[in-house]
């Protein structure tokens, strides 16, 4: 992990006129293969109430991968390409629009997962603009301008949005998230999806001084989530396969640890938990964590699995647990997590990384991210012209292919069904106590 001293900034390049479209460098690829390539293209000339920002660092999310390598078809559809992604944007304010009143020039700035929304629907105007009704606009690989704010340069018209993989960048500025001065920048991408991912369910359901949080996966997610449940005063766990990252888990401030694959481990965690954010973005078999949840808790989704969970309805039904799902945030919320992050002094567990290695990166997260760190390409010094040779000369990635992933996905389910007795054990004692209560009941006449 970096420390929380912040990367010298490179200079700003030059400032194109307000009016102008403008020259961007992007690392796009054009099919499932994720192979990442240097291209020229435009964004929009900067609106009345656009930011441009140049561009300084993109987190690379796990959902990136999803994306670009076409697991998400059988729910979105098949990706749009060519597709540069990103949806973890920090850089600096180089111009803004006549009508502009959040941001000046110079501003420390963010960009989330999603550039525009139609600001009208129930949900909009809850601050809950990733649920809007007629669905947000996000920041790479959806249809451009579908509410108006949110065009692509001329020439461009029928690309997707493109995302954080880039040197520049034009929002409107409501979607746009102030970084607080100070904080380091190379920080502060991984925020705008990933801390409010984990942010957004525990504000929703109240979470604070005596809630009981495990968190279920220490990846990029789950160690930014430790830190947020410990900051508003959760006791915290981390659940995890093995106890390999036991020690990564205790130095977030995590107060306890559960290695899932030790049935004595789970036994001693069962009906601890009043909230479990399971973040596992592999496809996996949810029914032992149920065990480790007490009574009215909930399990959250978050993780970006892409098969159906198989769910036994009776341990929900005699604990009156439940299971819901949580995407991103809002901009207010957005905008809370990040203040939040500055004042605590959180910060996510990064490894900057060259553009260089974009596609090792993918091939780390298809592995699984055994580093628990939050991945962030440095755009200001590694995605310029003079670099443009060598990012052409990048190895493709060497990804899993979908048998795989089912091979690994039914390794995944045979173990947990060995766990099953551990899974059930809490409820079996449960049962068991009502069965004999009921027995005493018709003994005694009732």
């Amino acid at each position: 992990a970096l420390s929380s001293q912040p990367l010298p900034r490179p200079p700003l390049a030059p400032r194109p006129s307000p009016m102008a479209a403008i020259d961007t460098l992007g690392l796009g690829c054009v099919d499932c293969s994720c192979n990442f390539r240097p291209f020229h293209f435009k964004r929009r000339a900067v609106g009345e109430h656009d930011i441009h920002i140049e561009m300084k660092y993109c987190g690379v999310c796990h959902s990136d991968l999803h994306f670009a390598r076409g697991d998400m078809t059988p729910y979105l559809g098949p990706p749009a390409f060519p597709m540069v992604p990103g949806h973890e944007l920090a850089g600096i304010v180089a111009a803004v629009g006549s009508k502009v009143t959040k941001f000046k020039v110079g501003d420390p700035v963010g960009v989330g997962c999603f550039v525009d929304s139609c600001k009208e629907c129930t949900q909009c105007k809850a601050g809950d603009e990733q649920y809007c009704e007629k669905g947000p606009t996000l920041t790479y690989g959806a249809p451009a301008n579908a509410h108006g704010r949110s065009a692509n340069a001329p020439g461009h018209e029928k690309d997707p949005t493109f995302g954080g993989y880039c040197s520049q960048m034009v929002v409107h500025e409501d979607y746009a998230i102030k970084v607080p001065k100070g904080y380091p920048l190379e920080m502060a991408g991984p925020l705008m999806c990933s801390a409010i991912t984990m942010y957004d369910p525990l504000r929703r359901l109240k979470a604070g001084k005596g809630t009981r949080v495990g968190i279920i996966g220490l990846g990029g997610l789950g160690g930014i989530g430790a830190k947020i449940a410990k900051a508003l005063g959760c006791h915290v766990a981390v659940v995890s396969r093995s106890d390999k990252k036991r020690a990564l888990a205790l130095s977030m401030g995590a107060d306890a640890y559960v290695a899932s694959e030790d049935p004595a481990q789970m036994a001693a965690a069962a009906k601890s938990f009043d909230v479990l954010m399971n973040t596992i973005a592999a496809n996996h078999d949810i029914s032992p964590y149920l065990s480790l949840l007490a009574t009215g808790g909930t399990l959250v989704a978050i993780g970006l699995a892409t098969e159906p969970w198989s769910v036994p309805a009776v341990p929900l039904l005699f604990s009156r647990t439940g299971i819901q799902g949580s995407l991103i945030g809002g901009i207010r919320a957005t905008q809370e997590v990040v203040d939040l992050c500055a004042k605590e002094g959180i910060f996510p567990e990064v490894r900057v990384v060259p553009c260089t290695e974009l596609n090792q990166v993918f091939e780390r997260l298809d592995e699984s991210n055994a580093l628990g760190v939050r991945y962030v390409l440095d755009l200001g010094n590694t995605l310029t012209e003079a670099h443009f040779p060598k990012l052409q000369e990048v190895d493709p990635p060497v990804l899993s292919t979908p048998g795989q992933r089912a091979t690994a996905g039914e390794l995944a389910k045979t173990l947990t069904t060995l766990a099953q007795p551990v899974a059930f054990f809490a409820f079996g004692v449960v049962l068991g106590v009502m069965i004999m209560q009921g027995a005493a009941s018709a003994r005694a006449g009732f």
